[in-house]
């Protein structure tokens, strides 16, 4: 076993195994926001976020929820939703340029 199966090994006995920053923002398998609206879809964590903080910094509700976890590097399917009826409007925002 050399140094860098080591320090993976390490990683995921000390801490349960690598998780992406921004995974406790993550709403999984909780069909409570089942009725939210979906403003848009990501394939990661870090991108997902990013257009969250967006939203949320112009003043509006929204999460991101996903049906199962995300991998190690923060890949899955994610969705940023919004509560119901506002979906448009945050849209709007997201595609309005700066």
């Amino acid at each position: 076993m050399g140094i860098g199966d080591r320090l993976r090994n390490f990683g995921r006995t000390a801490g349960g195994g690598p998780h992406p920053d921004g995974e406790a923002e993550l709403h999984v398998g909780d069909a409570s926001f089942d009725d939210w609206d979906i403003v848009q879809d990501f394939g990661d964590l870090e991108t997902a976020r990013a257009f969250r903080q967006t939203l949320t910094d112009g003043g509006h509700e929204a999460l991101l929820t996903a049906d199962w976890p995300v991998n190690e590097y923060g890949r899955g399917d994610i969705s940023l939703r919004v509560p119901p009826g506002k979906g448009l409007e945050a849209e709007d925002l997201l595609e309005r340029p700066e």
